[in-house]
């Protein structure tokens, strides 16, 4: 089972800016995010992602893990509202979908997934821009794992990181 997280962040670490992550993504960044999505099984998010973000069309079927049961995504025929927890979401899209799992939620449910030893690895852009909105600690966030992986394409610094660490999350 290969399941990673997808997050793009500023350089000051927000996650949003005007409400969605648009203006904090680049051009490289939207190339590599979208190469990934097509490539995997399912797409897990959670309701505020799913009412933020653009998910109308997608490649694969998407999974949300919400306790709001509006579904703000009707019109996408591949959209799964699943009132569940994030690891029971991602349990049950794996046995419905396949082991192939991209999570592009919001850093709430991949804290969640990070404590409960369900990732395998995050892919995490960080651009430059700053002055955005719902900031992460990125130190933090990579303390989590054991190996890391940096490069840079036009400005947008590329980190893979993998293997969750021994220690308490």
């Amino acid at each position: 089972m290969a399941v990673f997280a997808s997050l793009v962040v500023g350089a000051d670490g927000s996650t949003t800016k005007g409400g969605n992550s648009r203006a904090i993504t680049s051009g490289a960044d939207r190339t590599a995010f979208l190469a990934r999505r097509r490539n995997a099984d399912f797409l897990l998010i959670g309701g505020e992602t799913a009412r933020a973000e653009p998910y109308h069309r997608t490649p694969v079927p998407v999974v949300i893990s919400s306790r709001s049961m509006i579904n703000s995504l009707a019109d996408n025929r591949l959209a799964y509202w699943w009132n569940l927890s994030p690891t029971a979401a991602l349990a049950k899209g794996v046995k419905k979908f396949g082991e192939n799992v991209l999570v592009e939620s919001g850093p709430t449910i991949i804290d969640d997934l990070i404590r409960s030893r369900a990732l395998d690895g995050i892919y995490l852009s960080i651009t430059a821009v700053t002055g955005g909105e719902k900031p992460i600690d990125i130190a933090a966030l990579l303390a989590n794992f054991t190996e890391i992986d940096r490069k840079e394409i036009d400005g947008t610094q590329f980190i893979e990181a993998t293997n969750l660490s021994k220690l308490e999350c």
